[in-house]
């Protein structure tokens, strides 16, 4: 049975008190290492030099700053061999000036023409050579900033969260970059000013964790570090070496004001050779405001933001699927500070936030205190309905009030404790959650918790399952891992009544137990294979009233290879429920991707075994193919296709075949500006004759995307672009444009004072 709000507050209450004894614990094994092992966290501390002139970022390392600057070299290869000395010398150059901070890299390489590297949107880099830095500027191993740029001067920047593992490439800050290639390798210049950072006030000298990173793929990918980074290590923030430095630096005025303008014609039609139809020309102005009081606290705001996603989303196969579809969030204002509001239960899925007319954030951090406010007014009210089986997207019409908090205190260096809550409000309507959560993470080990706690009505006569449900939600995970050893376990317990409206859980009323492991075995350097993986785990699912949903096991074994090769195979068996009856089902998997060539990527997912038809609840043979290529053609046009196609054969026939394509050709004429065309389309075919309920014997669409951009920088773009969609049923046999539109978008960041 799911926990009431008691026995979730004393399990997580448990949690949490069990914390301190295992703290103890640890302590004791690590005063009992052998003699001669450097003591714990002893790392080394490089003094960083103010210079007195600024630098020319141009990719050519002649600026008097660097004669002054501090030298680094990066010695250690981490991946794929264990720290052994790097087989290629990279020289690294740091400084810093009255408003920033600014890095030279020389990349030495014995075959300059080996050097990958192409000219690529923004955060696209991650296949090409490329250097960077990873700043820890709170010195408290919990979150990194990282910037990247390859040797044509393209960038990539990220915040890593160390309590998930994630590096989040959505955040966007305001830095310069360039890059050249030489007759020894490529030589790269970087300047972050410091109004681009977060980091301690004061006027004392300013201590840093730091690495600096040279990424170089030829037959494997190999990684450089200035620092070890140990295999299997749980904490990379915690490896890092120290800077320090920075003395009486500030962050300058911190106040930007970006605002944007938005022009579309959208137009639609319902039947071939039919009217067109619209609500003509839309003008929207709107006004980003971002400004930063302080060092540790960041205000932003937006009045009528254009919240219309430029991008289109990854074609997905919503078929035979029971649950909703995630895509990813792309909106600027919620992608900055995301991290602040991740928790183990995702309570946050800013696109449930569909069309708001405003928003605030604030986030901030204060010594060990960590915490974010959202707050939107939203046109529409989308709501995930959640159930034991299935979940879909519905709508209210009607406004709503949106509010996300959330906190998060740092006990010590390896304990921290958090409390989040979300409302939604409209007229007759509300859903409010909250919780606490706990994280103790030590050397191989790690415990995560989590309790909610969430009330909601709904108005009659929208077909809800209940008008006022309200419920708990409990997460529980132990895990550890070392350099070949991994192990954990898990327990989700989630009432009927739960409801998270400004999140994305799209199960409720079931609790769920897993316990899993795997070992790596590492291969002597030099050999084709560089490691191999297994994992495996077992899982069991039941109903809030002890029917079991599902049992499950797993397993995997994967290599990596020469050429950047990745291989996987898996497989597994399960029982599952559906429709009151339980269904045996197994499947295998084997998924690759490598790269023959350095202008060439292929891979691709296949899929077969014994699968459920939902909607005929009887089973049937699957077999689904997910391959994709990506090539790049001379320095700047990329083509990237991905098919995936879902069949399955029962009772003599084939019940479904389901057919996807995304294809997209970029051409980037430099590090600013791009010409992308992007067309998706879809087909399913059912057999009527082995259904027993009415289900369309076809469906057909297609959509296309012609879109310029120009980023003088990522929050000071220009977009313009033609859209056009068309689709095909039962009823009107051949494909039909019935959608159209023109859109252009202009935004201009201005920083008063800078």
């Amino acid at each position: 049975m799911p926990p009431n709000s008691l026995k979730g507050a004393r399990l997580l209450a448990l949690f949490i008190a069990v914390v301190p004894a295992f703290s103890s614990t640890a302590l004791a094994q690590a005063a009992s290492a052998p003699a001669g092992t450097p003591p714990v966290g002893e790392k080394v501390v490089r003094a960083i030099p103010r210079v007195a002139t600024d630098i020319v970022v141009d990719g050519v390392l002649d600026d008097a700053a660097w004669a002054q600057a501090a030298t680094i070299d990066l010695p250690f290869e981490v991946t794929p061999n264990d720290n052994t000395p790097a087989p290629v010398k990279t020289t690294v150059r740091v400084a810093y000036t009255t408003d920033a901070l600014v890095i030279a890299f020389h990349a030495e390489d014995p075959d300059p023409s080996k050097v990958r590297a192409f000219l690529r949107d923004r955060d696209s880099l991650y296949s090409d050579d490329f250097v960077g830095v990873m700043l820890d500027t709170f010195d408290d191993q919990r979150r990194a900033y990282e910037f990247f740029v390859n040797p044509l001067g393209v960038q990539a920047d990220l915040i890593k969260e160390e309590a998930t593992g994630n590096e989040d490439d959505s955040w966007d800050g305001l830095w310069t970059s360039a890059a050249r290639i030489t007759d020894q390798g490529y030589d790269a210049e970087i300047r972050i000013p410091f109004a681009t950072l977060r980091f301690r006030d004061t006027d004392d000298v300013r201590r840093w964790g730091a690495t600096f990173l040279r990424i170089r793929p030829r037959d494997f990918r190999y990684q450089y570090f200035s620092n070890r980074v140990e295999r299997g290590s749980r904490c990379l923030t915690c490896t890092f070496d120290k800077v320090e430095g920075f003395e009486g630096v500030k962050q300058g005025r911190n106040l930007e004001i970006t605002p944007t303008l938005t022009i579309i014609d959208a137009e639609e039609r319902d039947r071939p050779n039919g009217e067109w139809h619209g609500d003509g020309t839309s003008f929207e102005p709107g006004v980003d405001v971002a400004w930063a009081p302080s060092p540790n606290l960041t205000l932003n705001g937006t009045i009528n933001p254009d919240f219309s996603q430029v991008e289109t989303d990854q074609a997905q196969l919503d078929l035979n699927t029971s649950f909703a579809l995630f895509f990813p969030e792309k909106r600027p204002f919620f992608l900055e500070g995301a991290d602040y509001f991740t928790t183990p239960l995702q309570v946050l899925y800013t696109r449930q936030i569909a069309d708001p007319d405003y928003g605030v954030r604030v986030t901030g951090r204060n010594g060990s205190q960590a915490y974010g406010v959202i707050a939107a007014q939203d046109a529409t009210t989308q709501l995930l309905v959640p159930g034991v089986l299935g979940s879909s997207f519905r709508f209210l019409d009607q406004e709503a009030t949106d509010f996300v908090g959330r906190y998060r205190y740092d006990l010590d260096a390896h304990t921290s404790i958090g409390a989040v809550a979300t409302y939604r409000g409209g007229d007759d309507y509300h859903n409010a959650v909250g919780g606490v959560d706990a994280r103790y993470q030590k050397d191989e080990h790690t415990l995560r918790g989590q309790w909610l706690r969430s009330e909601s009505e709904y108005p009659d006569g929208h077909a809800l399952p209940d008008t006022a449900p309200k419920g708990d939600a409990l997460y529980l995970n132990y895990s550890y891992g070392n350099r070949t050893w991994r192990g954990n376990a898990t327990h989700v317990a989630i009432d009927p009544g739960f409801r998270s409206d400004l999140g994305f859980i799209t199960q409720v009323g079931y609790d769920k137990s897993t316990i899993g492991g795997g070992h790596t075995w590492f291969l002597p350097k030099g050999s084709t294979v560089s490691r191999i993986e297994f994992n495996g785990d077992w899982d069991i699912t039941h109903r809030y009233d002890g029917q079991l949903l599902e049992r499950e096991v797993e397993g995997y074994l994967s290599a990596r290879a020469s050429r950047q090769g990745y291989y996987e195979l898996g497989g597994g068996s399960r029982v599952r429920f559906w429709n009151d009856q339980l269904f045996d089902e197994d499947f295998w998997s084997f998924y690759f991707e490598v790269t023959p060539w350095p202008s060439l990527k292929v891979g691709g997912t296949y899929e077969g075994g014994d699968r459920l038809d939902l909607v005929a609840s009887r089973e049937g043979r699957v077999f689904e193919i997910e391959p994709f290529v990506e090539v790049d053609i001379g320095r700047g046009i990329n083509l990237n296709l991905n098919y995936t196609q879902q069949r399955l054969r029962r009772d003599g026939g084939t019940a479904f075949d389901a057919r996807v394509v995304d294809g997209r050709v970029s051409w980037q004429f430099d590090p600013r500006q791009r010409l992308r065309l992007s067309v998706q389309g879809s087909q399913v075919d059912r057999n009527q004759g082995l259904y027993t309920v009415r289900v369309p014997q076809r469906g057909r669409d297609v959509a296309g995307q012609l879109l310029y951009s120009y980023k003088l920088n990522p929050r000071s773009a220009l977009y313009a672009g033609y859209s056009e969609g068309g689709y095909s049923d039962d009823e009107i046999r051949d494909i039909f444009d019935n959608s159209r539109s023109l859109f252009f978008k202009v935004s201009y960041a201005w920083q008063p004072g800078a």
